[in-house]
């Protein structure tokens, strides 16, 4: 079986394809043929060696996977042939760039019928972080704001937060495809934030004139500008980790306004007891016509290079996946 791999840090063309042989299963385990792995933008971050943690090297991305069951253990009751999703990230594991994975069986989550293998892997980190952002700060009657929102998880959360009710949103995206993407996922405004000007084009008046939740996932420079946007009690919520910022002046003036900051990080909100019902409600969704998840690139595994490219261009728009076998 092939695996895309990198032995050192640096540029998209680090990943090397290697031949190694399909790995073993024990009584409990099941081998899962991957159709579809998720390619992240931390990723990029972990291959440059600028992300929070630095990982061991040599590593092979994906902690998302979804596919079919190729072979089960004596111990394990699923069906070849069943399809299934991995959150390998609800278990510590990476690996997913690959034609195959081993896991305990315990770990698979079943894919309907309905719902490609794509669409499965948008919804593990990308569908689970929207989901946990509008159950962390209710869009509810409100007015939202979603930064990054032509991504992989801007896209969902439009759709997400419209569907728990949200009153009014309003999409900050850097491209005019992003824009219209936004619009057509539901979003009631659209914003281009690219010429750093864009305060200059905000309404004055109406219910977007401020904001009651603005759900960050840049962070940076750009969240201290998010600020001046954001209603008094109104809620900042957090999600680009390691890239926060504000600066003093800033937090005073939420602090002044009632603001609430609240961070979000996927990791620690995951329950093993709740991640199949929350995945559900994510296939329900999606299999009633109500979530779109949006595919923004799909290569074979041997480009891995050219997916981490494209992500790192910030021209992609969804989710990238690769498709390995």
């Amino acid at each position: 079986m092939k695996i895309a791999r990198i032995d050192q840090f640096g540029s998209p063309d680090v990943f090397r394809i290697l031949d190694v042989p399909r790995p073993e299963i024990d009584a409990d385990e099941v081998l899962v043929r991957v159709h579809a792995s998720g390619v992240n933008f931390f990723e990029v971050l972990m291959r440059q060696d600028r992300y929070a943690v630095t990982p061991q090297l040599p590593m092979t991305f994906g902690v998302e996977v979804a596919g079919t069951i190729e072979a089960a253990g004596r111990d394990v009751d699923i069906e070849t042939g069943s399809r299934v999703v991995v959150p390998l990230f609800a278990i510590g594991r990476d690996g997913g760039y690959a034609d195959y994975i081993v896991v305990k069986a315990a770990a698979v989550i079943p894919l309907p019928d309905a719902i490609s293998f794509d669409a499965g892997v948008a919804c593990l980190v990308q569908g689970l972080t929207a989901l946990y952002a509008v159950r962390r700060a209710s869009p509810r009657g409100k007015s939202v704001l979603v930064t990054a929102a032509g991504g992989g998880v801007g896209t969902l959360l439009i759709q997400l937060a419209k569907i728990a009710g949200a009153a009014h949103v309003v999409a900050l995206a850097g491209s005019d495809e992003k824009l219209e993407l936004a619009l057509s996922l539901g979003a009631d405004m659209a914003i281009d934030h690219r010429d750093g000007k864009w305060l200059s084009r905000w309404p004055e008046t109406g219910p977007e004139s401020r904001v009651d939740i603005v759900y960050d996932f840049v962070g940076g420079a750009l969240t201290n500008t998010l600020a001046s946007v954001l209603a008094p009690a109104g809620t900042l919520l957090f999600g680009a980790l390691g890239r926060f910022s504000l600066d003093n002046e800033t937090i005073n003036g939420l602090l002044a306004k009632s603001q609430a900051i609240e961070g979000l990080a996927l990791l620690p909100l995951v329950q093993a007891s709740d991640l199949r019902r929350d995945l559900a409600e994510l296939f329900d969704l999606i299999a009633a016509g109500r979530l779109t998840p949006v595919i923004g690139g799909r290569f074979p595994l041997e480009r891995a290079g050219d997916a981490h490219r494209l992500i790192e261009s910030r021209a992609s728009t969804g989710k990238v996946v690769l498709t390995p076998g």
